[in-house]
């Protein structure tokens, strides 16, 4: 999107960026406290600044002064000399159209029009120009035009025929801005008005697809904290938001092309599969006020859309070759097309790795398919089916002391999993009228997870080893969850006027039945071979859980003028969770277990936007969330002797409040800054206690206390070339930042004043790319601050189930270099070879530390035919 006005407008944003700038670069972002802010400064209507500066009392007399120097500068510029164009814009069938882009072609200056289609561009100099009106999906249509001194000339355009439907964008250059963008007020049926949202479009970034880099794509967003453990035991990193906690990103609604793709999203929501990012358009994310539209949790939405079928062509092939460090190999193909009704789009991956650490090797298939029908100009219907198949050899975790030693070996020789993921789904539009569109995403998961392993008991310290009487390995435990759940959400969109103002309703429902049977403790071999007999057929713990959600909400756009919305919104959930079976107690005794809880859930939240200009707005919401106790806290004693779990846990409630600025600034600026507030009641965490004699300890899952996260978020992306010239003989050349302050601690009880767990206070990454032509290549440097990851804040514990995680640094680099339909991509993650980690965990896939991958390269090959 673009901003109106002036020929000046680079200049003055550049000198105004020029001290953000400097402080990006100064020692890779070493700030005790850092504080961001943005600074409209609008001279005659037309400028727009935005600066990020370190907050120093000694300088800001200064800089105010300087500030003020510069407006007073250019104040006045172009105040003569000049006139207005306005008019409107309207299709074949006299229907007003909004956001068509309205440029003065000689001048590159642009508006957008309104709800009534109406523009206006202000201050053009006197002259002869030609306008242009551009909307995606629309014929171009240019008339030329006069603008006198001080005066308005009226100039409309009618009969804009619409030439062809949108499914698709497949991007052949090489993008170097615009990596992250912003939700519209409406998509896909969704109301996103005074919502924070984020956007990463997969072809306009530098990134190792091959290796699903987390820091690379997600990295962009603020305040995004990672656990770096794919292949380590877990087939997927997790991604965790605001200080909460990452691992299998359970604190996150996690999705694909709109619908639920984790194990229960009430009892169990982990995430074992992801789309390749290869396959992946672009990658959605809402925070904070996600929970009205979509339900739990409190860390927000993140939907990964995947590419779409080609539409001016019955087929296409596209392979992807990667091969890199610890012998990667990975293999990704799909083909998509498109014929008279039917479109179609599949992919297969295949991956395989001997794996950084030892005993880590894995296999990997992970494969799609869709194919929808275009019944007519207001039906479409879908089909889409997901799988992963896997193994993946688990090393086990280190104790502080073998980890400083040597993060990369392993003593654990014998641990297996496996998660065969299978997602089935339903999707269909149906476009009422012109103002009105029905949709429906029903999805049916039928998934399960295994795991093979020598048991935690002992901790780290405790290594496989020979039994010196039967002179074999002890027998490994098996433990099986199996999942099979259904989620159906039928969403309606429609627009009406009041007062000649468009309004937005949304409203829907939506249906949720699950179940998960996990067995604990079975009998396994003696073997180290990826085997899962059960030899005793017997488990020490067989439960079955199962939920049931039926869910109501409704959420209202007023537009209250042309730049003011306020969206008020309302959900109503109804959540019954049951859990039978047995589970054994340390002396081997049974305990018989048969509870249900229902509960009926209100939440509600006030979105606010109002449009600062046509290609930026400020944001304020305030939504509440909950977060449902799991299913694994939902018996009273776990099978292990390390856990135990409070058999009276409550769920987890509270709200979430967003403040901000996002937008852009032609095609050289992106910018989005922020403040949020987070309130976290009956925190779920472990507390780390003895055992009645004293001799070791155990961790006991309860509700530990209230916790309030609260910070700033910030994103700004530069292009320095484009600022002032689109023909550049050189390249170009573009920074963002993005930057995270939380202080997230507890407010009560024992706890009060300690950090929350897997809360870093900051989060900041810097990436610098340079493109010239079809070749394009990106730096990264993500910092990351400590973490605690209990709620005492321990720093240190020989069992290494808890303790610090110490502050770590990591540079990526990635390029690219596209001929004609083929491209080469190469790159080193972690280029220093940081030893660092992101998890400690009390059991699997440790105990203790899980270290994460040290120095990769890899070298990639794709075409598309």
């Amino acid at each position: 999107m673009l901003i109106e006005n002036t020929p000046n407008t680079k200049k003055m944003v550049f000198v105004l960026l020029n001290y953000g700038m400097i402080l990006h670069l100064l020692p890779f972002f070493r700030y005790v406290y850092t504080i961001y802010r943005v600074l409209p400064a609008i001279v005659n209507r037309n400028y727009f600044c935005a600066i990020k500066f370190e907050l120093q009392k000694e300088n800001m007399g200064a800089i105010k002064k300087w500030i003020f120097v510069v407006g007073v500068l250019f104040f006045g510029y172009n105040a003569f000399g000049q006139g207005n164009i306005e008019g409107t814009v309207k299709d074949s069938s006299g229907k007003a159209v909004e956001f068509v882009s309205i440029t003065v072609q000689e001048k590159n200056i642009t508006s957008l029009t309104d709800s009534k289609g109406y523009y206006i561009i202000k201050n053009v100099p006197a002259g002869n120009y030609t306008l242009v009106s551009n909307l995606v999906g629309y014929s171009m249509t240019s008339k030329p035009v006069t603008v006198k001194d001080n005066s308005t000339v009226k100039l409309d355009f009618e009969s804009l025929n619409k030439v062809y439907e949108l499914y698709g964008v497949t991007v052949n250059g090489v993008v170097a801005i615009t990596g992250i963008g912003h939700l519209s007020e409406t998509h896909d049926n969704v109301i996103y008005a005074g919502k924070k949202t984020e956007v990463m479009t997969l072809d306009s970034l530098n990134a190792n697809a091959a290796q699903d880099n987390p820091r690379e794509v997600l990295g962009r967003v603020p305040g995004s904290n990672y656990s770096e453990t794919e292949g380590e035991g877990f087939p997927s990193n997790g991604i965790g938001f605001r200080g909460l906690n990452p691992t299998q990103s359970i604190e996150t609604n996690t999705r694909q092309n709109g619908y639920n793709i984790t194990g229960d999203i009430y009892g169990y929501p982990e995430s074992y599969y992801l789309p390749p990012l290869e396959a992946v358009e672009r990658v959605e994310v809402t925070l904070g006020a996600s929970a009205l539209e979509f339900g739990p949790q409190f860390g927000g939405t993140i939907n990964y859309i995947i590419k779409q079928a080609p539409t001016d062509k019955p087929f296409e092939f596209t392979t992807e070759e990667t091969t890199g460090s610890y012998g990667l190999m990975n293999l990704f193909n799909s083909v998509g097309g498109t014929y008279k009704k039917w479109s179609y789009y599949a992919f297969v991956e295949g991956n395989h790795t001997n794996g950084w650490r030892p005993n880590s090797d894995y296999e990997q298939l992970t494969g799609f398919g869709r194919v929808q029908y275009k019944a007519s100009d207001k039906l479409k219907i879908g089909l889409e089916y997901s799988l992963l198949r896997n193994k993946i050899h688990m090393p086990g975790g280190l104790d502080d002391a073998e980890f400083n030693e040597n993060p990369d070996q392993s003593f654990r020789s014998r641990n297996w999993l496996t998660t065969p993921w299978n997602v089935m789904a339903l999707t269909a539009d149906y476009k009422i009228n012109d103002n009105t569109t029905l949709s429906l995403k029903s999805a049916y998961n039928r998934s399960s997870r295994s795991i093979l392993w020598r048991s935690e008991d002992g901790g780290p310290e405790s290594k496989d080893s020979i039994n010196p009487v039967t002179l074999t390995y002890d027998e490994r435990e098996v433990e099986h969850e199996y999942f099979r759940n259904s989620t159906t959400e039928l969403r309606l969109l429609s627009s009406y006027n009041i007062g000649g103002r468009k309004q937005v309703l949304g409203i829907g429902v939506r249906f949720y039945a699950g179940s998960m049977i996990r067995q604990e403790g079975g009998t396994g071999t003696t073997g180290s071979d990826f085997n899962y007999t059960d030899s005793a057929n017997y488990y020490g713990n067989d439960l079955t859980f199962t939920s049931v959600n039926v869910a109501a909400f409704v959420e209202n756009t007023f537009h209250i003028g042309n730049k003011l919305s306020v969206t008020p919104g309302f959900r109503l959930e109804y959540l019954k969770s049951s859990a039978k079976g047995y589970v054994s107690t340390d002396d081997d005794s049974l305990i018989n277990v048969n509870e249900s809880k229902s509960r009926y859930i209100p939440l509600a939240g006030l979105g606010i936007q109002f449009r600062t200009t046509n290609a930026t707005h400020i944001y304020a919401n305030a939504s509440q969330a909950y977060t449902p106790i799991e299913y694994s806290y939902q018996y009273p004693l776990g099978y292990d002797t390390l856990a135990k779990i409070d058999p009276n846990l409550k769920d987890i409630t509270g709200y979430n409040i967003d403040l901000g600025w996002t937008g852009s600034v032609k095609d050289f600026l992106n910018f989005d800054v922020g403040a949020f507030l987070m309130r976290y009641n009956n925190v779920i965490a472990f507390e780390y206690l003895p055992t009645a004699n004293g001799t070791s300890y155990y961790s006991y899952e309860t509700n530990v206390a209230d916790a309030i996260h609260q910070g700033v978020e910030t994103y700004v992306e530069l292009n320095v070339v484009k600022m002032f010239t689109h023909a550049s003989k050189i390249g170009t050349l573009s920074f963002f930042n993005s930057f995270s302050y939380d202080q997230a601690k507890y407010i009560d009880g024992v706890y009060k004043g300690n950090w929350a767990e897997y809360a870093p206070i900051t989060i900041e990454r810097f990436g610098v790319t340079y493109q010239y032509k079809t070749f394009s290549t990106t730096f990264l440097i993500s910092n990351t601050a400590k973490q605690y990851t209990d709620a005492n804040n321990t720093v240190y514990d020989p069992s290494a189930l808890v303790g610090i995680i110490p502050a770590y640094r990591v540079m990526d680099w990635s390029s690219t270099l596209k001929i004609k339909n083929y491209h080469i991509k190469f790159g080193i993650n972690n280029v220093a070879d940081a030893r660092y980690f992101t998890l400690r965990t009390v059991e699997y896939p440790g105990p203790g530390i899980i270290p994460a991958m040290g120095r990769s390269f890899y070298l990639g090959f794709g075409a598309s035919f």
